[in-house]
């Protein structure tokens, strides 16, 4: 039955149950599990219910199946009458029927082990007839081979007939007849049926013929050897070819490899690479590598043509004499005969012989015929010695040594020698951090492998440069050089800010020596820089800050003067002021000193923003100064007026206080005159007054004195 036919046979419960019908049908059904499912949707009583009511709608649905086919219930006893008759009367013929299949299967097992065993005999007679025909092959093969090399005969070996002696001359004469490398492939050609044959025998062959196997692959290696050595140094192109397919047919391709790096390559490099030829060489080490590489061209052209993967498939395949014979005595004899072109104590001489190094690669892999080789190249255990040879973190550690030590030398000395010598720059420690970020990527400096380690100490100095000026802000100068610190100060903003616009040059420095750089790595690299510039802007307010409070203490200092201006007027009779004091022109003279000295050197912007933060500092004080001023001269003011009061009871006291002005309306025109005469002066400056903190309230509050003393006397 099916899955619907199984389901019918559950009726449905009302919707609001907390369980379905299925819960029941699970294989296999648990009621631990049921319970455990069920309790996270209703508690124990509510289960209790819920269960009850579905036990009821299974009892109605089994009544209703009872009295549906209550007929069928009710013959089920009638419909089975006389079966066991029938059963019994089928018995007999379907025992006779088992002993008749059971006979057959026994009489094929039978047929089928006699066929296996005269199978299995025939194989046995098959491979031992092949092995004893591989034995006879062997042993005519090894007689041939041993008359070709003219070894003893073996003891098996009795050559009493005619027809036997005959065909050992006959052998002779073809001896004779072939030439070196003719006899070569032929051998070669016997020796690997040989082999092939001694597999089907290997357990019929003696000792003696192994050992006489053993001879003979040593005599024909030899040969081979021979013939290919003299093949290349005659040149013989074909015979060159053809010793290889022997070295081919025979698996002895690194063999070949080997005897080419010992007998030809190190004995033609053997006077190149040495201590002497380099120090006797015009070009130094790049006259050496010159040397080492056109042993390719005149020794190795003809096995490179053979052997390379270039435009087509090689005609001998299997062999890298270029990374296995040619690189590993190259790197051998450079590591034990040359060691001093990786001595790091000389960073110039290092960098050069580096250089030079890295161009030499660079040739090697463009005479490999593929990418294949060059990747085979690069996986090759004395490549990557050969790569570790050179102490590049020692390199670095003296040209980070140099670089850094300059710098810090120049930034020690401050505050002497300040002025810089550059056109881009007007300090010196300014100049050195832009030039020592420079050295970084210098021609004779940057390795492209330090590439990571140098982009590091470019940010090094930038961020060196940042905390110098940090150090520099909190430094703390002597009275008598405040015009100097001035002067510093507006010299080290421009420098800020000019270094901080220079950065994307050292960007375009960093990529003349990059190839192909992918998106990510020019996103770090401008990311990275960028953080810089941005760490360096952050001085500016700073810096900008200290440049106003130098401008500012030294105009505040004349602001004290205000506190004496009502001295000046009360009971001296003077007349009404219409100049203002003098100390109005002792506060202006920082700023006029200031604007003419610097006008030329900062942008007018840039300066305008300090001419605003130095009036706005000034006029807070000035603020201050005036309000305390009025605030005495109205507290003064109310205290005569109160005095005379008391005196004077009549309207003749109180007329006689409106005549002419009072020494207190005297010193508050005063104050109005200097105010206005400070705003028209610093508007000449080019400073916006409603740019200025605070001087629409020192304005304000200047009228406002004049004012309500006008009205008080009204």
């Amino acid at each position: 039955m099916d899955s619907e036919n199984d389901t019918h046979s559950l009726p449905d419960g009302p919707k609001d149950l907390c369980f379905s019908k299925y819960d029941f049908m699970k294989t296999p059904f648990s009621v631990d599990e049921f319970l455990q499912n069920q309790r996270k949707n209703a508690n124990l009583e509510i289960m209790r219910d819920d269960l009850g009511v579905y036990l009821k709608v299974l009892r109605s649905a089994m009544i209703e199946l009872i009295n549906k086919d209550y007929a069928d219930f009710v013959n089920l006893s009638s419909n089975l009458i006389g079966l066991d008759k029938a059963i019994t009367k089928i018995q007999v013929p379907l025992g006779q029927l088992k002993e008749e299949v059971w006979q057959v299967k026994s009489n094929l097992d039978e047929a089928i082990t006699e066929v296996s065993e005269s199978l299995e005999k025939q194989r046995f007679l098959q491979k031992t007839k092949r092995s004893l025909h591989s034995l006879s092959y062997v042993q005519q093969s090894l007689h041939n081979l041993s008359t070709l090399l003219r070894l003893p005969s073996l003891s098996f070996e009795s050559p009493s007939s005619d027809k036997e002696r005959a065909n050992e001359q006959l052998v002779e004469a073809k001896h004779d007849d072939f030439s070196g490398a003719d006899l070569v492939e032929r051998m070669a050609s016997e020796l690997n049926q040989l082999h092939f044959r001694i597999g089907h025998c290997e357990d019929l062959v003696a000792e003696e013929y192994k050992e006489r196997l053993s001879q003979i692959e040593s005599a024909l290696m030899k040969s081979l050897d021979k013939l290919f050595l003299e093949s290349i140094n005659v040149p013989d192109i074909v015979t060159i070819k053809r010793c290889l397919c022997v070295y081919e047919s025979l698996g002895k391709e690194r063999e070949a490899e080997e005897l080419f790096q010992k007998k030809v390559v190190a004995k033609e490099l053997h006077h190149v690479i040495s201590e002497a030829s380099l120090q006797s060489n015009p070009q130094g080490l790049k006259g050496v590598y010159r040397e080492i590489l056109s042993f390719i061209d005149n020794h190795m052209k003809d096995l490179l043509e053979f052997t390379s993967h270039r435009e087509r498939p090689p005609a001998v395949s299997g062999f890298f004499f270029l990374v296995n014979s040619y690189w590993p005595e190259v790197e051998q004899r450079l590591e034990l005969h040359m060691p001093s072109i990786f001595a790091p104590g000389n960073p110039d001489n290092f960098f050069e012989n580096f250089t030079e190094t890295q161009s030499f690669l660079n040739e090697l892999e463009q005479k490999c015929g593929s990418k294949a080789e060059v990747k085979r190249l690069h996986q090759h255990p004395q490549y990557m010695s050969f790569l570790q040879l050179w102490n590049l973190p020692v390199y670095f550690q003296i040209r980070f040594q140099e670089i850094a030590g300059s710098l810090e030398t120049v930034l020690f000395q401050w505050p002497k020698n300040l002025k810089s010598t550059s056109d881009q720059f007007q300090l010196s420690p300014t100049a050195a951090t832009w030039a020592a970020a420079q050295m970084c990527w210098n021609s004779k400096i940057f390795l492209f492998q330090l590439t990571h380690r140098f982009w590091k100490l470019t940010l090094q100095v930038f961020a060196r440069y940042y905390s110098w000026t940090g150090e520099v802000l909190r430094e703390k100068w002597s009275a008598e050089e405040v015009t100097s610190r001035k002067s510093f100060l507006v010299q080290l903003f421009c420098d800020i800010k000019s270094l901080s616009s220079s950065l994307p040059e050292i960007l375009d420095l960093a990529f003349e020596h990059f190839n192909n750089l992918s998106d990510s790595s020019l996103s770090h690299f401008k990311s990275s820089l960028q953080e810089s510039s941005e760490q360096l802007l952050s001085r500016l307010p700073a810096v900008t800050e200290r440049i106003v409070s130098e401008v500012a203490a030294v105009s505040g200092a004349s602001l004290r003067q205000v506190s004496d201006i009502p001295r000046l007027f009360r009971r001296t009779n003077r007349d009404v002021p219409t100049k203002p004091c003098s100390y109005v022109n002792a506060i202006l003279a920082p700023l006029l000193d200031f604007h003419n000295t610097y006008s030329s050197s900062v942008s007018t912007s840039q300066l305008e923003e300090w001419l605003t933060l130095i009036c706005s500092s000034i006029t807070c004080q000035f603020y201050i100064c005036v309000s305390d001023v009025l605030t005495s001269v109205q507290k003064t003011e109310e205290s005569l007026r109160r005095l005379k009061k008391m005196r004077d009871r009549g309207a003749q006291a109180s007329s006689a206080e409106g005549r002419g002005l009072s020494d207190d309306d005297k010193i508050r025109m005063q104050l109005s005159i200097d105010v206005n005469t400070f705003i028209l002066e610093i508007e000449k400056l080019g400073v916006k007054r409603d740019n200025v903190e605070r001087l629409m309230d020192l304005t304000s509050l200047v009228e406002n004195a004049i004012q309500g003393q006008h009205q008080a006397q009204n």
